[in-house]
């Protein structure tokens, strides 16, 4: 195994022992991560008393008709913006009714970056079914599309842990 490997294992593994301990579920909406944050958490056998289900919303339809994100949000500032992760996540909580949600989206390259919104870019929402919400902006510079998707899970996983252990 991998030390990336073991470090994104380690990371679920504390998200769902936090979950389990305070009774939570949790469900993710994923587009440049396309499922990984999910796939990390559902590869540690178990894991279905606390995952309910993961969306991988790649295209600017999906997170339209699947999670309600508002076209004026992605025409006005784009599928990679905080405004986009933000209503990525709302819509979960909605959707899923789960106790905590995640979204990313980003540009996980090597392609499709500019000069205002980089290769390497990632727009965070996790949030709760109480209503709490935490957003992360992170540029992962120097990493290739792999490294870039790889981080965004670590980040993703942290982003639920913080919330699972602070969960009401």
């Amino acid at each position: 195994m991998s030390e990336s490997h073991d470090a994104i294992q380690l990371a679920a593994m504390r998200v769902l022992d936090l979950c389990r301990a305070r009774g939570l579920t949790v469900a993710t909406a994923e587009s440049c991560t396309g499922g990984l944050v999910a796939g990390a958490l559902t590869e540690i056998a178990g894991s279905s008393d606390v995952v309910d289900r993961g969306f991988v919303t790649y295209s600017n339809a999906a997170k339209r008709e699947v999670l309600g994100v508002a076209a004026a949000t992605l025409d006005l500032h784009g599928a990679v913006s905080e405004e986009t992760a933000r209503e990525m996540v709302a819509g979960l909580l909605r959707v899923a009714r789960t106790s905590l949600g995640v979204s990313v989206t980003g540009i996980a390259g090597p392609g499709g970056g500019s000069e205002a919104k980089p290769v390497g870019l990632v727009h965070f929402a996790a949030g709760t079914a109480t209503g709490k919400l935490i957003t992360r902006r992170e540029i992962f510079t120097g990493q290739d599309r792999a490294g870039v998707r790889r981080l965004s899970v670590l980040t993703a996983l942290a982003m639920l842990a913080e919330l699972a252990g602070a969960a009401d």
